[in-house]
């Protein structure tokens, strides 16, 4: 009986060798698979900050076409006044020429 139950913790040990070789194997690929993990990971957040950026140039173009625009027609608008106001003037002398010139 004594012969069975050394069998038995020789068989026992064996497992036990077996579990460690294949823990050990195990071990031995993780820093490989992390580094191809991380590898990934990086490449999302970089497509992700690419595309983020690429979009807030977009944005930021649109709003520097805007404020160009804006002051466009804000300056438009200045020469306008202007024109308006000398006409105003013009208008006014007539006005007054054909109300003294008619009397």
């Amino acid at each position: 009986m004594n012969e069975k139950r050394i069998q038995e913790v020789i068989e026992i040990e064996k497992q036990a060798q077996q579990l460690l070789a294949t823990a050990s194997r195990a071990a031995e690929d993780l820093p490989a698979k992390a580094e191809a993990e991380a590898r990934e990971i990086i490449e999302r957040a970089r497509a992700s900050a690419k595309q983020e950026a690429k979009k807030l140039l977009e944005q930021s173009a649109a709003e520097d076409e805007a404020t160009e625009i804006m002051a466009k027609s804000q300056a438009k608008m200045g020469e306008d006044d202007l024109l308006a106001e000398k006409n105003m003037e013009k208008a006014v002398a007539y006005v007054l020429q054909q109300v003294i010139g008619g009397s």
